[in-house]
């Protein structure tokens, strides 16, 4: 698995750009909300990566943020019926919040909007999330107001509902892994990281 790259931006559009790593050209899709966050043609970038192989074809898609890449991950890996294209369709149309905003709120109206995504299959989308990004959310939301420690929880959980794990046992888990750091200064990368060795 292609995890992240690191090089320089030689072609941006909307929907792809291509990077330059050590003499290799790497074409990459994605969404509108990363796009807009690319820096200029010439320079260096680093984009999250999710490679996606299928019989035809390997194809990257690249992300700006984690919530993004973590988003795409939800919609490929546990809603039925969504595969790359809607998944990038969906952070095209709405920020990561406001998504997580309409799943919590059961609001169908406004995924409905986004191009390419139905009635039906919004509500799929809700159905199948909610239970993943409902309360996640809700954390995130009360986070807001509050330290660093907070964000960096929220992110590490939502970093591993993404790789599959429930809800509850990841924030469960996180936790044990702060309780034993004993007052370490951990970032969210390194608490996933140990969080994943214990539930290993």
């Amino acid at each position: 698995m292609i995890s992240f790259l690191e090089g320089e931006l030689i072609e941006a559009l909307p929907t792809q750009v291509i990077i330059v790593v050590q003499g290799i050209g790497y074409l990459v899709h994605i969404p509108l909300s990363s796009f807009d966050h690319l820096p200029v043609v010439g320079k260096r970038i680093r984009l999250l990566t999710h490679l996606v192989v299928r019989e035809d074809a390997h194809l990257l898609y690249g992300f700006i943020s984690a919530a993004e890449r973590d988003l795409f991950r939800l919609l490929v890996q546990h809603v039925s019926g969504v595969g790359p294209k809607l998944a990038l369709a969906v952070l095209s149309g709405m920020s990561v919040a406001q998504f997580k905003a309409a799943v919590v709120n059961g609001d169908v109206i406004a995924l409905s909007r986004i191009s390419g995504l139905g009635k039906k299959t919004a509500e799929r989308i809700i159905l199948e999330l909610k239970d993943k990004v409902g309360v996640a959310a809700v954390w995130e939301m009360a986070a807001a107001d509050r330290d660093d420690q907070y964000t960096k929880i929220n992110d590490a959980v939502l970093a591993l509902i993404s790789l599959g794990f429930k809800q509850v046992e990841a924030q469960k888990v996180v936790h044990e892994v702060l309780a034993d750091a004993s007052g370490e200064q951990l970032d969210a990368e390194e608490l996933v990281r140990r969080t994943l060795k214990l539930l290993a």
